[in-house]
């Protein structure tokens, strides 16, 4: 069945995404290793992460890791996950102490138990954060997301704008999907 709209975050200001790319190429270019660049990606993620509120950003999307990503060398693949790990357990406690809400949407079934389990406890820590809401998209792809959302709907003649953002939001594994994007960012 179809399922309710769910309400959408945010107050008056606006939801940014910014589609991470380009940090190996770039540290490559610098003679280092591109495990390297994805660290000082991150780096610039957090110095985003706490300028957002400030510039009127009220949802942050980082498009981390795309279904596509598992098609990259083993080791690479290793490199960012051990990564999304270390930020989980090293600056959740911050964020939450500046007010921001994480959420980590995309497919859920092909992360490690162990990084399964620090995504549920870093999101539930900051449910109540109000001040910024930090949606990190792991293993997405929109195009796999629209197929099952519309298979998911069984009564087409009953969707309406509203009630396909309530099936995006299951399809992404969250329970509160966020407001259209008003600027998309992507680096490369």
């Amino acid at each position: 069945s179809v399922p309710s709209a769910i309400p959408p975050l945010g107050g008056h200001g606006i939801h940014v995404g910014r589609i991470r790319g380009g940090d190996g190429g770039w540290a490559e270019a610098r003679g280092r290793r591109r495990g390297w660049g994805n660290r000082e990606g991150a780096k610039a993620v957090r110095r985003i992460v706490e300028a957002a509120p400030d510039a009127g950003v009220d949802v942050l999307t980082l498009y981390a890791f795309s279904s596509d990503n598992w098609q990259r060398p083993e080791h690479e693949v290793g490199v960012l996950m051990r990564l999304f790990r270390r930020y989980l357990r090293s600056e959740v406690a911050e964020r939450c102490a500046e007010g921001v809400r994480l959420q980590v949407i995309g497919r859920s079934d092909r992360r490690a138990p162990d990084l399964v389990k620090l995504i549920e406890e870093a999101e539930g820590v900051t449910r109540e954060g109000r001040r910024l809401t930090l949606r990190l998209a792991v293993d997405y792809s929109s195009r796999d997301m629209l197929l099952t959302a519309m298979r998911a709907a069984t009564d087409a003649s009953r969707l309406d704008r509203f009630s396909i953002s309530a099936l995006l939001g299951q399809v992404m594994n969250t329970d509160c999907p966020a407001p259209d994007v008003d600027l998309l960012i992507r680096t490369g």
